[in-house]
């Protein structure tokens, strides 16, 4: 099977509805940022896309600044993905079909994304009770 670079989608409307989105992490929708997927995942479609090449708009996902900066410093998106319990390539596939969607969306992240459900807001209601 042959991987032949392939041109980038480019896809600005829908980085605008993932950066209007909150975090698939936490919840934060103050600075969310459109996170690329690099890594590859055939299963999904998904080729990968090394560090000279930008993968399609089509696999991204909402990031706040935070989680954006600590994907990259963990340096293993697999790793990063695992630590959050989010499968970002049924994620990204699921937004971008719903893309322009945003009630959807949110409906997305919060079965898929949002640390299983708890979105920030949610965890840190729980934890002023639990003091």
């Amino acid at each position: 099977m042959s991987l032949i670079k392939r041109p980038r989608v480019k896809n600005n409307v829908h980085l605008d509805f993932i950066r209007a989105l909150p975090c698939c992490c936490c919840g934060d929708n103050t600075s969310t940022e459109a996170a690329h997927l690099r890594a590859s995942a055939l299963e999904y479609g998904k080729r990968n896309t090394g560090g000279a090449e930008k993968p399609s708009d089509e696999w991204t996902v909402p990031l706040c600044g935070e989680h954006h900066r600590e994907e990259h410093h963990i340096g293993n998106e697999e790793k990063f993905w695992k630590s959050h319990n989010i499968n970002p390539y049924v994620l990204a596939m699921s937004l971008y079909l719903r893309s322009g969607d945003y009630e959807m969306a949110i409906t997305i992240l919060e079965r898929q994304g949002y640390e299983n459900g708890h979105d920030r807001r949610q965890r840190e209601a729980a934890a002023s009770f639990s003091h």
